[in-house]
């Protein structure tokens, strides 16, 4: 009974130290299996193509999803809101959008609306003013408001330095943003959702 006693101590101790090694060996092997599944650093950089469910935007609304680490904004305007656009043209800076700011402007979005033919009231966007890189802000509702002339049409100004754009993200003249607003990249994948990143010609 005293032997026993004095080897399971021994034993118990080996039992451990097997078991903990080979717990360290698992959780290394599981580590770098989880590894090898994830994207590296350059394939984040890069951005995938992002889909989106545009079936729960409401006309007038917009909403935001992420591609590339940037906003892109989708807008379903109103039939008003689309009205507005053509007599604007004189006081936008771009208005056929020939200039770009970060990415080439896709041939499909050359035209008053910014947009594909098959959903023309649809926006889609890169939400960074060319200006500085910030944020603008949604201002859809019309007239006079602070910051804004008296005959607003609705669309998005920037806080931080002012600068004004349309419904569909072209910016007005004389302010401080150089380009219109980015349009990325797109695609319908049916009538209610879209691919960001990627179109006819491939991934961006």
């Amino acid at each position: 009974m005293s032997n026993e006693k004095q080897v399971d101590p021994g034993r118990r101790g080996m039992l451990v130290a097997t078991c903990a090694a080979g717990g360290v060996v698992g959780l290394a092997t599981a580590g770098a299996l989880v590894s090898t599944f994830q994207p590296s650093e350059r394939a984040k950089a890069a951005g995938a193509p992002v889909e989106a469910d545009i079936s729960d935007i409401a006309p007038g609304t917009m909403k935001v999803v992420e591609w590339r680490g940037k906003p892109v904004w989708i807008l379903r305007r109103t039939p008003e809101m689309m009205a507005s656009l053509a007599k604007l043209d004189a006081e936008m800076a771009d208005p056929a959008s020939d200039k770009f700011y970060q990415i080439d402007t896709p041939a499909y979005a050359k035209n008053a609306t910014r947009s594909r033919a098959e959903h023309k009231e649809v926006l889609v966007v890169v939400g960074i003013c060319s200006h500085l890189g910030c944020s603008p802000s949604s201002r859809f509702a019309t007239g006079a408001q602070p910051s804004l002339p008296d005959d607003w049409a609705g669309g998005f100004i920037c806080p931080c330095h002012g600068s004004t754009f349309d419904l569909a993200a072209r910016v007005f003249k004389n302010k401080p943003a150089p380009t219109n607003l980015d349009v990325p990249p797109y695609m319908y994948l049916s009538d209610t959702r879209i691919v960001i990143g990627k179109d006819e010609k491939g991934d961006a």
